[in-house]
C-alpha cells in the first residue's frame, strides 16, 4: 500500500531487490480486537510507505520520555527505499473464532500438496500474510519489526522467509538460481488493465463474496532447487527441460530468427514442433503454458525472489525460489497449472516444502479507509 487505491502495492509493480513473506496466526481476541488489529496494520504501513516519523500516539523521537519508535537501523531518517506491503488473508481467519465463516473467499482454503510436494505443514499456510518488499534488505527488515511491534498483541509469526531479485543479467528479466530468466510472460502484464481485470482481479458474484473486488487470490510457494545435483547436467538437457534458452531466455521454436534484445519476449510457437522435436513436450514452458485457446485464461501474474539459506544436514546448498503469483480464480490458474506440470522433468531438481493460499485485501480508497474494513463491514 503506497496510496489509495482499489488496488493493494506490491502486486503489479515489478519486484524490488529484496522481498520477504511472513506468515502470521491472529490471537486477536475477539472482533473488535481484529478490527483494531488492521486499522494498526494501515496506519503502520501509511507511516513506513510515506516515511512518516510514527503513526500518531507512537513513541517519541528523542526516546527520553519513551521508547523510541524508529530502531535506528535506517540510520536518523526514516527512508522509503521502494518499500510496499502487501497484507493477504488466509483460510484460518474464517474459522468460528471472528464469525467470517460465511464471507471467506470461494476458494481460499489450506494450500494444496500435489503428487511432487515435500511440504512441512509447520512452513505452510496462516491466517494472515504480510509480503514487504523493498529495494534494500535493511529496509524490509525495518518495516518487518515495526509492524510487527505495532501489532504483537494480535499477532504470532508462524513462518518466514527472505528473498531477493537478481539485477538483469545482462538485460531483460532478471534469473533464478538456476540461470534462466525467470517470469518472462510478466511484461504482458505492464499497463493492460484488460489484462489484469481478466487475469489478477477477483470479481465478486456468482460464489464469490461482495467484499473481495479489488482483491486477488495471493499463492507463495516455497522451492527448494537442487542446484548442485543441476550444475552436473548438460547445458542442451537444460535446455529441453525449460523450453528456452538460458543465455537469451527465448523459446528454443522461435517463428522469427532472433532479434537482439527481443529475443526472450518472442512468442513460443508450439505450432510448428507439434511433436516435440525442438521443445520437448514434457518440457516446463510448454506444459505451463501450452499457448492455446485453452489455456489463455489459466496464466497468472508472478513476482518471485530468489533465496539462499546456508547449507542443510547434508551439507548440500540449501536455495531455491520464493514463487509467488497473484491470480483472479485459484482453481482455474494456480492448481490447473501445477497439476498440468506433474511429473515434468523439472521435478527431478526441485521440491516445493512451503508456502500457502492467500487472498490479498482489496486496498484502501481513501484517507479514512483501512485495510480489511470491506470484509469486516460485510459481518451483521
Amino acid at each position: 500500500m503506497t496510496h489509495e487505491s482499489v488496488h493493494q502495492a506490491g502486486i503489479l509493480e515489478p519486484a524490488q531487490r529484496v522481498g520477504l513473506v511472513a506468515a502470521f496466526l491472529v490471537t486477536a481476541s475477539d472482533r473488535p480486537a481484529l478490527e483494531r488489529m488492521f486499522r494498526t496494520l494501515t496506519a503502520t504501513i501509511r507511516s513506513l510507505v510515506s516515511a512518516d516519523d510514527a503513526p500518531a500516539g507512537r513513541g517519541s523521537r528523542d526516546g527520553i520520555v519513551s521508547t523510541p519508535y524508529q530502531n535506528g537501523i535506517l540510520g536518523p531518517a526514516p527512508v522509503t527505499d521502494g518499500l510496499t506491503v502487501t497484507v493477504s488473508v488466509g483460510a484460518g481467519l474464517f474459522d468460528e473464532r471472528f464469525g467470517l465463516e460465511a464471507h471467506k473467499p470461494a476458494r481460499l482454503r489450506p494450500m494444496d500438496e500435489f503428487g511432487n510436494d515435500d511440504l512441512d505443514r509447520d512452513q505452510c499456510d496462516g491466517d494472515l500474510l504480510l509480503q514487504i518488499c523493498a529495494d534494500n534488505h535493511d529496509t524490509v527488515l525495518n518495516a518487518l519489526r515495526l509492524l510487527m511491534r505495532a501489532t504483537r498483541a494480535d499477532l504470532q509469526v508462524l513462518w518466514r522467509r527472505e528473498g531477493f531479485t537478481s539485477p538483469p543479467r545482462p538485460s531483460g528479466t532478471p534469473r533464478n538460481l538456476f540461470g534462466f530468466r525467470d517470469g518472462t510472460a510478466n511484461h504482458e502484464f505492464l499497463d493492460n488493465a484488460e489484462l489484469t481485470n481478466q487475469i489478477v482481479w477477483t470479481r465478486p458474484g456468482g460464489d464469490e463474496p461482495a467484499w473481495v473486488a479489488g482483491g486477488t487470490y495471493h499463492v507463495v510457494r516455497l522451492i527448494r532447487m537442487f542446484v548442485e545435483f543441476w550444475d552436473r547436467i548438460s547445458l542442451n538437457e537444460q535446455h529441453r527441460i525449460i523450453g528456452r534458452d538460458r543465455d537469451t531466455g527465448a523459446p528454443l521454436e522461435s517463428r522469427d530468427p532472433p532479434i537482439a534484445g527481443r529475443e526472450e519476449f518472442q512468442a513460443p510457437d508450439h505450432g510448428r514442433d507439434s511433436h516435440g522435436n525442438t521443445t520437448p513436450l514434457d518440457s516446463h514452458i510448454r506444459l505451463a503454458n501450452p499457448r492455446d485457446w485453452r489455456t489463455e485464461d489459466r496464466r497468472m501474474l508472478r513476482r518471485g525472489f530468489n533465496y539462499s539459506s546456508g547449507i542443510d544436514a547434508s551439507g548440500q546448498l540449501d536455495m531455491g525460489q520464493i514463487f509467488i503469483c497473484f491470480n483472479q480464480d485459484l482453481d482455474r490458474q494456480f492448481v490447473a497449472v501445477q497439476k498440468a506440470l506433474f511429473g515434468e522433468p523439472l521435478t527431478d531438481y526441485i521440491s516445493p516444502f512451503g508456502g500457502g493460499y492467500f487472498f490479498a485485501l482489496p486496498g484502501v480508497r481513501d484517507a479514512e479507509d483501512w485495510l480489511g474494513r470491506g470484509l469486516l463491514s460485510a459481518v451483521p
